[in-house]
């Protein structure tokens, strides 16, 4: 399979088939997702949570976010890597807001990056776009704005708050993002967004009508147990496995079973 492009994003949108997108931050997880065939990979700045242990995703820096990038981009054949801006790496302007986004693909191997908002940053996405890096912008509970949001809330369930996220997403469009991810909306609002806009639109906790699905790989694997938002489906529980093997090892070295002539040398 050739690796995936905007314009694949874009024909799919066209044809009415659904994208695939998932979190992964290390290489052998990168591996498993581009083998399981999903079309995206997102270096999320989630990592900060669910790899660094943090309370949010604030603290993370540019340049843990290219390290994580650069392990994902060596793990991956066909996927596109998507590199999650941080925190501070784009809203001081449009000249660090290119200069950041660059590295991602000239440092990480990424083919394009993520940053939040919409009005707000559009001058930093047209100036991206002018530089030939690829954008997708991302409205709706914007994890980065925390603090000014209260809390990690459902956003555009008023009739005044739901306009605005449809402005801002035109905004987007306009400014040249090439998708939108949608995130914590109802699920009516993301229907009405997705069917507005030209360019596909990703959902996360935004139902069933945008133009394709991410999840945080950590939440799809039961890899993180911190809290598990309404949105996530687990299709396995990876964490049990893993405490059951390494509790047998304790166990097998305690009682001198491990290692057994089998795994020693002669």
């Amino acid at each position: 399979m050739p690796k995936i492009t905007i314009q694949d994003f874009l024909k799919k949108k066209a044809e009415g088939k659904k994208i695939t997108m998932l979190t992964a931050y290390d290489y052998p997880f990168a591996q498993i997702v581009d083998e399981a065939g999903i079309d995206a990979i997102l270096v999320g700045d989630s990592l900060g949570m669910v790899v660094q242990g943090l309370e949010n995703t604030l603290p993370v820096t540019m340049d843990e976010m290219i390290y994580h990038t650069k392990l994902v981009s060596r793990g991956v054949k066909n996927a596109m890597v998507i590199g999650d801006m941080p925190f501070m790496s784009y809203q001081t302007g449009v000249a660090d807001a290119v200069r950041n986004a660059g590295r991602f693909l000239k440092e990480a191997g990424a083919s394009a990056v993520k940053l939040e908002g919409g009005a707000e940053v559009a001058d930093q996405i047209r100036a991206m776009r002018r530089s030939d890096i690829p954008v997708m912008a991302h409205i709706g509970l914007t994890p980065q704005s925390v603090h000014r949001m209260g809390g990690y809330k459902v956003q555009g369930k008023t009739d005044e708050a739901a306009g605005r996220l449809i402005e801002e997403a035109r905004i987007a469009e306009e400014a040249g993002a090439f998708s939108l991810l949608l995130e914590a909306i109802p699920l009516g609002l993301a229907k009405k967004i997705t069917e507005e806009v030209s360019i596909p639109t990703i959902g996360i906790g935004a139902g069933p009508h945008c133009d394709g699905q991410v999840l945080v790989l950590h939440d799809v694997i039961g890899m993180f147990e911190r809290f598990v938002p309404k949105f996530v489906k687990r299709y396995a529980n990876l964490k049990e496995t893993a405490l059951k093997a390494v509790r047998d090892y304790r166990e097998e070295v305690e009682k001198g079973v491990f290692p057994s002539e089998e795994t020693s040398f002669k």
